[in-house]
């Protein structure tokens, strides 16, 4: 199901101080998270099939999907880690376009780098760089996509004016993010995995405190309808989001204006 949002302020948003009670301070959180995924790039790939039941890659298909890219496209994903959406785009555009892969962790690059390799795509180039600083001049690409890293953002409004600003006039983004269930019972269960099942999981296989952090993370991600607000605020309009798989992921589309 797809909704769309309307223009008027959902009410009250979210302070633009401290971190909620949980995450580390706004302070720590840029070097917290680099350093974080540094530790589970090896095996990142892994647990994200293990903990989604591989439902992930079904996620950014149907990303790729409400995009409607050309094959000439030029598009930019920002938060990229190993590579997975970026992957799926340049497969889908082909070599007539170009995918621009954008991470601030390097060691997340080098697998991604690997990755893109293994499967013969050339079309693909890799950037260490921070989504609230992009390194681009404005109207350069054609779509701008994210995939699990918003909620990672000290400053999620802002990452959007980035992800508006180097967007060609219509344009269109696509944030992917995962998100509590709206259904009450489906939430409860979810909640039960997340925050207690996840980080044993994570623990056992990879690395204890960032499989904390992540569940965490999850709980205190924005609403659907401040997402969509913070979007028109930065300059997209016909705003619509997509529950996926019971509501534990989201996909919000926009147009630039």
């Amino acid at each position: 199901m797809i909704v769309k949002m309307g223009t008027k302020p959902f009410g009250e948003q979210p302070s633009s101080g401290r971190m909620h009670q949980g995450l580390p301070t706004e302070e720590r959180l840029d070097r917290f998270v680099r350093q974080m995924f540094a530790r589970i790039a090896p095996r990142y790939d892994a647990l994200n099939t293990i903990l989604s039941f591989a439902l992930h890659h079904r996620w950014r298909q149907v990303v790729v999907r409400m995009l409607e890219l050309k094959p000439s496209a030029r598009v930019l994903d920002l938060c990229t880690g190993t590579g997975d959406l970026a992957i799926q785009i340049a497969r889908h555009i082909g070599p007539a376009g170009e995918v621009v892969a954008l991470d601030f962790c390097e060691p997340m690059l080098q697998l991604a780098r690997q990755k893109a390799s293994r499967h013969g795509l050339n079309h693909i180039r890799y950037v260490q760089a921070d989504a609230l600083h992009l390194p681009f001049a404005a109207h350069t690409f054609d779509a701008v996509t994210i995939a699990f890293g918003l909620r990672n953002l000290i400053d999620k409004q802002r990452a959007l004016h980035e992800m508006a600003r180097v967007l060609k006039p219509g344009g269109r983004v696509a944030v992917l993010e995962l998100t509590r269930p709206l259904n009450a019972p489906t939430r409860q269960l979810y909640d039960l995995y997340t925050l207690y099942l996840m980080p044993r999981i994570g623990k056992w296989l990879s690395d204890g405190e960032a499989y904390y952090y992540l569940p965490v993370s999850i709980q205190h991600y924005e609403d659907r309808a401040t997402i969509a607000e913070y979007m028109y605020q930065a300059g997209f309009t016909q705003v619509c989001y997509r529950d996926l798989t019971l509501g534990v992921a989201c996909v919000h589309i926009g147009v630039k204006r």
